[in-house]
């Protein structure tokens, strides 16, 4: 089988979306699958992508540089996409690439099938953006019925989808989790003493890319919050970007990892306590998943994503999202209380081991299947 996929995001920012779709291209390249990724690129790209990249035109995200708008497929990209002659167009992007692609599909008979990877418009209120949302709900409607299949992570978004009338051929498509990286095992107490952290200190964890969507006035708030009512903590930072320098004056007393990855992000995870992580823009929380299966409580947003994988009162707890002081309350519970930590932190582990990565990607093998 011969598969184009399209995507904004591949190899030139480590998020979520490109982590994803590079282990996906290596499971099919492994299943026999011969695979060229169209997508938008810069010189020396921090992730070392897999498989055959084919560069389309971009331009940097005004304001965000770190991220690429995706032009559209340039007339070498196309002559490119003709020669391969794909049997089948996977999108894992509704941008300019994306609508290229799906009017080349049609236009060509192609199989097409689509991946939702982020909560586009869940993001417009943090960017007083909020008056397009109609207009984006209309756009993605339109473009999702176009194809043939549309894999969704969680339940939770599916069921957002479908009150905006994206309600055709969806398939839940979650996300995995390497579960000997992201492991209780790897806690360390040399790494907690490197950064002057006791064993006796409860560590709060944040793992994001730094970037106001992701809930950063929350987790100020909480961190601003526990330290003026004395409750004793340790705050440990993972991730880089635009907002680093304001969350850096704002908690001068945290820890600055930057961003990391293997062995490195794995002993962070589980050398910490408990996993803060108040985002309500995620469409499944690969973070959240990689807190757990390390043996962290969780204190997520009751919103989509989230509320897929904690479960209130079991493995952590929901929070109203955007709501500071719920947050907080939650947190505080779980630094007063050791026995509730270790209670959750196990069931946290032992819910995270269904999330195997060999059984997520070949779900995808078989969606492919059912279309011939």
């Amino acid at each position: 089988m011969r598969i184009a996929l399209f995507t904004g995001a591949y190899n030139h920012i480590a998020d979520g979306v490109s982590l994803t779709l590079n282990r996906l291209v290596a499971f099919l390249e492994m299943q026999g699958a011969t695979v060229r990724v169209f997508a938008p690129t810069i010189p020396n790209p921090p992730l070392k992508h897999t498989g055959t990249l084919v560069p389309v035109p971009s331009i940097s995200a005004p304001g965000r540089p770190e991220y690429r708008i995706s032009l559209g497929l340039s007339g070498k990209a196309g002559d490119t996409l003709t020669e391969f002659d794909p049997h089948l167009f996977h999108i894992a992007t509704p941008d300019l690439l994306g609508l290229a692609a799906l009017r080349r599909a049609r236009r060509t008979g192609k199989q097409v099938v689509a991946s939702y990877h982020t909560h586009f418009a869940s993001y417009l209120a943090y960017y007083r953006l909020g008056f397009l949302e109609p207009g984006i709900w209309r756009y993605l409607k339109w473009f999702y019925s176009q194809c043939r299949q549309v894999y969704v992570p969680t339940q939770s978004m599916i069921a957002v989808l479908r009150s905006h009338g994206i309600d055709r051929n969806l398939r839940l498509w979650p996300r995995g989790v390497e579960s000997d990286l992201f492991n209780p095992s790897r806690r360390s107490t040399e790494w907690r003493k490197a950064r002057g952290i006791e064993n006796t200190d409860v560590v709060i964890l944040f793992v994001s890319r730094l970037v106001t969507e992701k809930g950063l006035d929350v987790v100020i708030g909480v961190m601003k919050g526990l330290e003026a009512r004395g409750i004793a903590h340790r705050t440990v930072i993972v991730g880089d970007g635009p907002e680093r320098s304001r969350l850096e004056s704002s908690l001068p007393n945290a820890v600055f990892e930057g961003h990391l990855s293997g062995e490195p992000l794995g002993t962070a995870y589980a050398s910490s306590d408990v996993f803060l992580f108040p985002s309500d823009t995620e469409t499944f929380g690969n973070v959240t998943l990689e807190a757990l299966a390390s043996g962290l409580p969780a204190v997520v947003a009751d919103a989509t994503g989230s509320n897929a994988l904690v479960a209130d009162g079991v493995n952590g707890f929901l929070a109203t999202p955007r709501d500071t002081s719920a947050f907080e309350s939650r947190v505080e519970q779980l630094i007063l209380d050791r026995n509730l930590r270790a209670r959750m932190g196990s069931a946290a582990r032992a819910g995270a081991e269904e999330y195997e990565w060999q059984r997520v990607l070949s779900q995808i093998a078989e969606y492919y299947g059912e279309l011939e």
